[in-house]
């Protein structure tokens, strides 16, 4: 347990007895009530003001394992004038006393969330600060456009370099192309860390359930020979091969004059449009019907990636599979046996055609929101400069870089001074 304040080092006086504690020190305490009763034995760490994780005096107590013994260590430390800390308030200290940026906060956020691997090892590289050097090389960028414009207002009855114009939208192309970049990796990067959806599709009555059941290894859906069984959508998140994925149980579409049956496949129809993947299965052992035929449109011209499953191949083949020839990924399986290994195959290469490279990504929607809103000011101020209108060039790119400086450290207008007067030689 950790308190962190004005009051922390004195709270700790008072459970331990002690007076003397030398910051970043481990020494074992005893803990006491205020009636002089043994609590327990802990380690007592001081982390002195500001070489702590909020930049305030933080003591942590480290006590023997169990519920019982924390929460009563927890309640005399509130009987000695501390209280239960808010949701994240120790993080947000850290950030209101400048000891952590907030893309950095952001990232702890996500990492504390992650449920796999991968997903960690994508956000460590923000945790390290790779994002804020990313964005630290573009704000240098436009400060070193900004100084231009501002140093050619002042100067206006100077010729500028006949480049100039053509130099500036060139950056500016370039600094857009970066964004986008980032943008398509954050978009990869939330498959991984939130998982892959994949949506499972069918008729009634062509094993979907089964399917969901076989990948899950254990009985998550109802399985009954009945049609129109599965009414509502059903999710689950497995990690697969070491890809997280957030598989989807949908109900069978065909026509039905049932109002709630109708409702589920309304919910199947628009899990295709939201599915990352699309799992398409079909009894082998029947001829397509109509409501295959559904379903193979449902998915046709959806930019998808998608497996034809032919399902139940313990019954014998009796299906036209020329069908399925604009399909790349076709495999045969029988859900039933828990004979999928060849789908799981499928599954993974496609999954890892989708998987991020080493490039930068944002940890939060906030983040891509400020972005986005960057390129837009971008593309005015390439307006503006082609059209000499300096001042609201001027304006667009200083709007960039405040909206930069809300995705990490804050933009000083003093850097626009520096590069002023040390990236020109004005003579005057």
């Amino acid at each position: 347990m950790r308190v962190s304040g004005d009051l922390a080092l004195s709270i700790a006086k008072k459970i331990t007895k002690q007076n003397n504690f030398t910051p970043r020190y481990a020494n074992l305490h005893k803990l006491y009530f205020k009636d002089g009763q043994i609590i327990d034995e802990a380690i007592v760490i001081y982390f002195k003001s500001p070489k702590s994780f909020t930049g305030e005096d933080i003591v942590e107590f480290q006590s023997h394992g169990g519920i019982a013994i924390a929460n009563i260590i927890l309640e005399e430390c509130i009987n000695n004038g501390a209280r239960i800390a808010n949701g994240g308030e120790f993080s947000k200290r850290a950030l209101l006393n400048n000891k952590m940026p907030i893309e950095k906060i952001e990232t702890i956020a996500k990492m504390i969330e992650s449920k796999n691997k991968k997903s960690i090892q994508i956000l460590t590289k923000n945790l390290s600060g790779h994002l804020q050097n990313f964005l630290n090389e573009i704000r240098q960028s436009l400060v070193l456009l900004l100084a231009h414009s501002e140093v050619s207002i002042d100067y206006g009855e100077e010729d500028l370099p006949s480049n100039l114009i053509s130099d500036i939208s060139n950056k500016i192309d370039e600094i857009i192309h970066k964004f986008n970049q980032v943008l398509k990796n954050t978009s990869y990067s939330k498959k991984i860390i939130e998982g892959n959806s994949i949506s499972i599709i069918g008729k009634p009555n062509v094993g979907k359930s089964s399917l969901l059941n076989t990948i899950l290894g254990t009985n998550r859906a109802i399985i009954s020979p009945t049609a129109g069984t599965t009414r509502d959508t059903i999710e689950e998140l497995i990690e697969i091969k070491n890809h997280l994925v957030k598989i989807i149980d949908t109900a069978g579409i065909r026509d039905t004059n049932n109002d709630i049956e109708s409702i589920g496949i309304e919910k199947s129809l628009e899990s295709i449009k939201k599915a990352d993947t699309i799992l398409a299965l079909f009894d082998i052992s029947k001829p397509l019907d109509e409501d295959d035929f559904k379903v193979l449109n449902a998915i046709k011209d959806k930019n998808k990636q998608s497996i034809i499953i032919l399902n139940k191949q313990d019954l014998g083949k009796n299906i036209n599979i020329k069908e399925f020839e604009n399909f790349p990924h076709q495999v045969t399986i029988s859900a039933k046996n828990k004979e999928i290994d060849n789908l799981i195959n499928s599954l993974v290469k496609i999954l890892n055609q989708n998987t991020l490279t080493n490039d930068l990504s944002l940890s939060s929607k906030r983040q891509e929101d400020l972005i986005e809103k960057t390129k837009e000011n971008l593309l005015l101020a390439k307006e503006n400069i082609k059209n000499e209108d300096l001042e609201i060039f001027s304006y667009n790119i200083t709007e960039s870089l405040e909206l930069i400086s809300q995705v990490t450290s804050n933009y000083d207008y003093s850097e626009l001074l520096d590069t002023m007067f040390e990236g020109f030689c004005l003579g005057k």
